[in-house]
């Protein structure tokens, strides 16, 4: 199996910048790609940036310019940049890790970090 550990959430003024960080451990061969998503009191989960194993990356279009998403490949790292925040990106946010294994993709959550922007 495959875990995922977020840190990095927690209480910020609008404006102002988090970063969050997923380590992956386990059983692992190569993903096909890793992301973070949101999910908001009463929505649902939402994709926010993710990162696909050739590099590409895509952005939910209300963080783009905002949020940057990046890789420590060596280290089974990916993290998320949160720059201007808005109460509107108050969340609990998920890393997400797509793991190729015998031909076949596995998908894995982590348990969430809270961000909550408020003044």
């Amino acid at each position: 199996q495959v875990q995922l550990v977020e840190s990095g959430g927690g209480l910020v003024q609008p404006g102002g910048s988090l970063r969050l960080s997923c380590t992956a451990s386990g059983r692992i061969t190569s993903f096909s790609g890793m992301g973070w998503y949101r999910q908001a009191p009463g929505k649902q989960r939402e994709s926010v940036a993710t990162l696909t194993s050739g590099g590409r990356t895509n952005y939910e279009e209300s963080v783009k310019g905002r949020f940057t998403i990046s890789s420590d490949n060596a280290n089974n790292v990916v993290a998320l940049q949160m720059n201007s925040l808005k109460p509107e990106d108050t969340a609990v946010y998920y890393c997400n890790a797509a793991v190729n294994r015998g031909g076949l993709t596995y998908s894995y959550w982590g348990q969430g970090t809270q961000v909550t922007v408020s003044s």
